[in-house]
């Protein structure tokens, strides 16, 4: 059965935009590099009605890794906060156009939700095609209805840093890290201070930024060839991999959209295996 597609378009989204059951939700994040605050951009500039999304609030606060899934009752009450109920369906965006976003509908997918899907093109595709801008100065859709959310954690879409341990000796998985080959290569530096580069033995290299065009996902022809030329195959068990669980769920967009189907995220990705006392890292430099 053909997989449907994970985005919803500008024009669907406006014709779908003022029914209840749409809840739209900025999920725009940055690296911490980059010294932008997305809650402040997003109240200068959101598509109407839509809620924020922290990617660094809405995850576990207790963990010493950035932005690690928050168990299942509180994604749970997080959810219910935004308006978002079981029967939502929601449709995330960025102000990049594809970059966090996609974290944030890999997120829902981890948590049982189906209905979710990725604004294609983001917040930019939106302005080019005319949608309207909601500012601090409007005020967003607001409901006196009790929303419940009950969220289900699927296992089987998250790997473990001891299971690709083992991945070392049974070779079981293909990690695709979604990091610069020169960070992959241990040629260039992390972005967080104090992690050394590299990468984990049976990885492959394929930056994010080479998936996308324009703000979009490349189709699923020129991905399929990129796929295709680190030897991703149809029956290859798949785990995606970045710095930090954000990139990570652009390759497994991509995979999705190439009908590869839904694989398993390394979520404590590079920021946790480069800080271990037990893994193996491989580089260049």
């Amino acid at each position: 059965m053909t997989q449907p597609s994970q985005f919803c378009s500008v024009d669907q989204l406006k014709t779908r935009i003022q029914h209840d059951q749409v809840k739209v939700l900025d999920c725009s994040w940055y690296l911490p590099s980059q010294s932008i605050n997305a809650e402040n951009e997003f109240e200068q500039r959101r598509i109407p009605g839509a809620q924020f999304f922290h990617i660094d609030l809405i995850c576990d606060q207790d963990s010493n890794l950035p932005h690690m899934l928050p168990s299942a009752d509180s994604f749970s009450k997080a959810a219910a906060n935004l308006g978002v109920s079981n029967d939502s369906h929601i449709v995330v965006y960025d102000s990049a156009g594809l970059f966090s976003a996609a974290r944030v509908w890999w997120t829902f997918k981890v948590f049982g939700h189906q209905n979710v899907q990725v604004l294609d093109g983001g917040l930019p595709a939106w302005e080019e095609q005319g949608g309207a801008i909601e500012s601090n100065t409007t005020t967003a859709r607001k409901t006196d209805r009790v929303i419940n959310y009950v969220a289900t954690l699927n296992n089987e879409l998250v790997i473990s840093k001891q299971e690709l341990i083992e991945n070392i000796t049974s070779k079981q998985y293909q990690v695709i890290d979604a990091r610069s080959e020169g960070r992959f290569w241990g040629l260039a530096p992390e972005p967080r201070a104090g992690l050394p580069s590299g990468h984990m033995p049976e990885s492959v290299s394929m930056c994010y930024a080479g998936l996308i065009e324009n703000g979009r996902l490349k189709s699923p022809q020129k991905l399929q060839a990129m796929f295709d030329t680190v030897g991703i195959t149809r029956s290859s068990n798949i785990v995606t991999s970045c710095g930090s669980g954000v990139t990570a769920a652009i390759l497994t967009l991509a995979l999705v959209e190439c009908g590869y189907g839904f694989n398993r995220l390394y979520d404590g990705s590079w920021s946790e295996w480069a800080l271990a006392d037990d893994t193996v890292i491989l580089n260049r430099g």
